[in-house]
């Protein structure tokens, strides 16, 4: 049995258009392949109810909870390890997952933890990336897989979904169309990941 874990801290879109890939697909039955957890570091992320109503176990992790250790990062990752470490995680999945993880964490799972990002990378790391692709006067927007290394955006790209930046765009009607196409890519990855790994 594989396991996959999927980390988020709001609504959990990407979330949800994964796990209601891996109903469709039947990876379970197919690929012998289960969402084990979906992870929150916000007690409030709205996706955790819509996984609850999907049969899908979840759990709450508030990194607010470590803000008066001496090293509070260094604090929830541990905690973090901790937590997953039962549920076996072959594969980690950020899905809109706030929270910049270190090296001790990102190097634990090495090679197993992957993440989506609305930019072309490697343009456009960070924060605010249609703003900045609009200011820019970029032609292409759009969404990518990588894996997660050690430095912010940085890991090797596994695929890409590109998007027209049209003349009437703003931030926002370039976001959402940029998240129809993360919506199709991300568990189009994740189950090319399952098919390659049998």
């Amino acid at each position: 049995m594989k396991n996959i874990v999927i980390l988020i801290s709001g609504g959990g879109s990407n979330m949800k258009s994964i796990a209601k890939r891996a109903q469709k697909g039947q990876w379970l039955e197919r690929h012998h392949t289960q969402i084990a957890l979906v992870l929150s570091n916000d007690p409030q992320a709205g996706g955790l109810a819509w996984a609850q109503n999907q049969g899908l176990k979840t759990q709450v992790l508030d990194h607010k909870g470590f803000l008066q250790e001496p090293e509070p990062r260094r604090a929830f990752e541990e905690a973090l390890i901790q937590t997953l470490e039962p549920h076996a995680p072959d594969l980690i999945v950020l899905a809109g997952f706030m929270r910049i993880l270190g090296p001790h964490f990102v190097g634990h799972y090495a090679g197993k933890m992957m993440n989506i990002h609305p930019s072309l990378l490697p343009a456009f790391t960070g924060l605010h990336t249609h703003k900045r692709a609009i200011e820019a006067g970029v032609k292409f927007a759009g969404a990518s897989v990588h894996w997660v290394s050690e430095v912010l955006d940085a890991g090797r790209i596994i695929d890409q979904a590109v998007v027209p930046v049209l003349p009437s765009d703003t931030e926002h009607s370039l976001a959402a169309r940029v998240l129809t196409q993360e919506h199709l890519l991300y568990p189009r990855v994740i189950e090319n990941w399952i098919k390659n790994t049998l």
